[in-house]
């Protein structure tokens, strides 16, 4: 179909992107949003300041739409025209180990830190000395 050659009622049945996508699949070249939505609203007719008003949202409905895809230097282009690697990132088990051996040494170092001493070894009569001199005081009486 040839959004050129469509008379402005059959235009505005259709959304801005798929008059986007009839447009970059016409033109076979990428676009920047600016120059993309500029051909759009100059095809339905929408003036300059509603323009400002709505590429906002066009914006967000070409990267929400699987159809485009935003190049590299930062042109919009339909995905079908472009091929997709598939990348595949293999994790090697020698970082994993050594991550592993790495938590069981400072696990090692904190257990050697600990004191581990009996109940009977526990003499908590300094604490209750230190007890004995704290005193309950009001907010009245410090402000005194």
């Amino acid at each position: 179909m040839n959004v050129r050659k469509m008379s402005l009622e059959e235009l505005e049945l259709l959304s801005y992107t798929d008059i986007a996508y009839e447009l970059l699949k016409l033109d076979k070249k990428p676009k920047t949003t600016p120059v993309l939505f500029a051909e759009v609203c100059k095809l339905l007719e929408i003036n300059e300041y509603t323009m400002f008003d709505l590429i906002g949202d066009f914006y967000t409905n070409l990267t929400t739409d699987k159809r485009f895809v935003l190049l590299d230097n930062a042109e919009w282009d339909l995905k079908e025209f472009h091929a997709v690697k598939a990348i595949v990132v293999e994790e090697e088990d020698e970082d994993e180990s050594e991550e592993t051996e790495d938590e069981e040494e400072q696990e090692d170092e904190l257990a050697d830190d600990v004191l581990i001493t009996d109940e009977d070894d526990f003499d908590d009569t300094d604490e209750m000395d230190d007890l004995e001199d704290l005193a309950i005081v009001s907010e009245e009486e410090l402000e005194e």
